[in-house]
């Protein structure tokens, strides 16, 4: 890879890292930056690429939420901690939503939806939800207050809020995020649990991506492996910052800005497409 190339796949190393976690669509931003910062790989490669990288931003949760998603203790001799197993039934149960929408309809969205005119439209209609929502709940007091909290019944319904995400432009985290407040949820927690279940359904969606490379014929090359090597360690990094500011910014402060943020890049992208291009 040329210096070029390296610079092309920092900058979409920092942008996943970014928007994987803030409700601005990481998959909407990624179609968005690969129509200009065109990288020197093949259509399918890049498919694949801009999916797989998102294990980068997973890992960084892993590593700042250990203590919380790790189900086993050592202290004073080794025990299971059922809380946090009950959790993880609960965000396997969140998960079955996306998975069997993903496994029977992933390659129909990828051809109906992945293009820049959805992205904005879906960036749009959630800022606006975002906006009425936070309105809405402003003087309301959470139900849900610690992940204990969460029943398996409310589990599964933010796992439909997910399933929703597959709509590029729509953001995953966004979509559970929203879905945790409607149904009664704290911000702190609803973020909590959005990040959670992003582990699964990220490593998920990473292995189908991979497998349908690699059975279509694909290989990796060097160059490639680079790449993807690289932006997923950018991704880590500043995805590990971005999480931190997120959980403080919502301890006093709403989602409103994000919602506006969305509404205003979307526009700007139907205006870019429909009138400058």
């Amino acid at each position: 890879m040329d210096f070029i190339e390296v610079i092309k796949i920092i900058i979409i190393g920092v942008l996943q890292g970014i928007t994987e976690w803030l409700p601005i669509s990481s998959t909407g931003h990624m179609i968005l930056v690969d129509e200009f910062l065109k990288l020197n790989f093949s259509p399918e490669f890049m498919e694949m690429f801009l999916v797989v990288i998102q294990l980068g931003s997973i890992f960084a949760v892993v590593v700042l939420f250990w203590e919380k998603i790790f189900p086993f203790s050592f202290k004073e001799g080794f025990h299971a901690k059922t809380d946090v197993l009950i959790m993880w039934g609960k965000i396997i149960i969140a998960c079955i939503p996306a998975m069997v929408v993903g496994l029977l309809f992933d390659d129909w969205v990828n051809k109906t939806f992945y293009n820049p005119q959805v992205v904005a439209l879906a960036l749009i209609l959630y800022g606006i939800f975002f906006i009425l929502i936070e309105k809405r709940n402003k003087k309301k007091e959470p139900q849900i207050k610690t992940q204990a909290d969460i029943t398996f019944a409310i589990a599964f319904l933010i796992g439909v809020f997910q399933m929703l995400s597959i709509v590029p432009g729509t953001s995953r985290s966004g979509s559970t995020i929203l879905g945790g407040i409607l149904l009664g949820s704290s911000r702190t927690i609803a973020a909590e649990f959005s990040f959670f279940l992003a582990i699964p359904a990220m490593f998920g969606a990473s292995a189908l991506k991979v497998a349908g490379f690699l059975a279509d014929g694909g290989s990796f090359t060097t160059g490639q492996l680079s790449a993807l090597i690289l932006a997923m360690a950018v991704a880590f990094g500043v995805s590990a910052a971005v999480i931190r500011f997120l959980m403080n910014y919502i301890k006093n402060k709403s989602f409103t800005v994000f919602g506006w943020y969305r509404i205003v890049l979307g526009a700007a992208v139907l205006i870019y497409f429909y009138f400058i291009k």
